[in-house]
């Protein structure tokens, strides 16, 4: 009796365990669509996302690749019809040769020594602003305030005579002075860091103040570390708008000698034939460092937004 009992119990767990693998498969969900894992079928508003997100990137990359393949070019490649995408050959001739033709170390330690200059500028005199419109109370802040978003919507050409009357009185003309200073402060930058130290207690401040800290204490040793994210877009913005700006170098600066890369660039739209092959390799060298902070401090530039309230 004890064995045929045993061998009841064995066999109603066998089939417990087989029902209850059965009811897994059967509640497991099948794998749809082109799906490896049990997923589900992507909606159409999932899919025409990634295909506006698919379009956008290859709006951008073409162009890109474009240009990058055709420094490579010579000019009676460029003028083939139809063109062609992949050139004959890969030699640097066009860079070589390009930065043979003009001063390429004199103009490339200008946009340097500007990009720097006015970056670490544009960040001290922002972040500064920014502090004292988010954290101090006094008459007319609002108003200030306004007045410093209005300065977003006012071109630089709207004003670009009055800004270069007042730099040529302060004798910042023809100099690299004059393409750091006028355009250090930014509205955008200051409308960016204002908004995330507004996320930031006031008890802090209000502790540090308590400890014996000064004004300025507190607004570097408190106040500048938590607003990392976004100190960092706007040094990246800072580094894209100086390294890239052509109009005001050109105004302001009247010697060869304190021109930067996009304005020495714009030296060879002046020769009789064009050398559009010299223009695309100098163009890649350009932009390069420009890519490559961006693709390292990418990160800081969606984090820094997220935070300020710009969805």
């Amino acid at each position: 009796m004890s064995t045929v009992g045993q061998e009841s119990v064995v066999a109603q767990e066998t089939v417990a365990g087989s029902g209850t693998g059965g009811g897994r498969g059967r509640g497991r969900p099948k794998g749809t669509w082109t799906s490896v894992a049990a997923t589900r079928t992507p909606t159409t508003l999932v899919v025409l996302r990634y295909a506006v997100l698919v379009t956008a990137a290859l709006g951008v990359l073409v162009p890109l690749t474009w240009t990058v393949l055709s420094s490579f070019k010579s000019q009676s490649e460029l003028a083939q019809r139809p063109p062609s995408l992949m050139p004959k050959s890969f030699a640097p001739t066009n860079y070589t040769e390009a930065m043979s033709r003009f001063d390429f170390g004199t103009y490339l330690s200008n946009s340097v020594i500007v990009t720097v200059g006015a970056t670490i500028l544009t960040v001290v005199i922002n972040t500064m602003c920014a502090y004292g419109l988010a954290k101090y109370n006094f008459r007319g802040r609002n108003a200030l305030f306004l007045l410093v978003l209005a300065m977003i919507m006012v071109p630089l050409q709207v004003i670009l005579i009055s800004v270069y009357k007042v730099a040529s009185d302060l004798g910042l003309v023809n100099s690299l002075w004059g393409l750091i200073i006028p355009p250090a402060a930014t509205p955008t930058g200051v409308f960016l860091i204002r908004q995330y130290m507004l996320s930031i207690p006031d008890e802090l401040i209000e502790g540090s103040r308590v400890d014996g800290a000064g004004e300025f204490a507190t607004f570097l040793r408190i106040i500048v570390p938590l607003c990392g994210a976004p100190i960092a877009v706007v040094t990246v913005f800072s580094v894209m708008w100086r390294w890239n700006d052509f109009l005001w170098p050109l105004i302001i600066s009247q010697d060869q000698s304190k021109y930067t890369l996009p304005v020495a660039l714009a030296q060879f739209s002046a020769e009789e034939v064009v050398p559009f092959n010299y223009i695309l390799a100098m163009s890649v060298v350009a932009m390069l460092p420009v890519v490559l902070i961006f693709l390292f401090l990418q990160r800081y530039i969606v984090t820094g937004i997220a935070n300020t309230g710009i969805k």
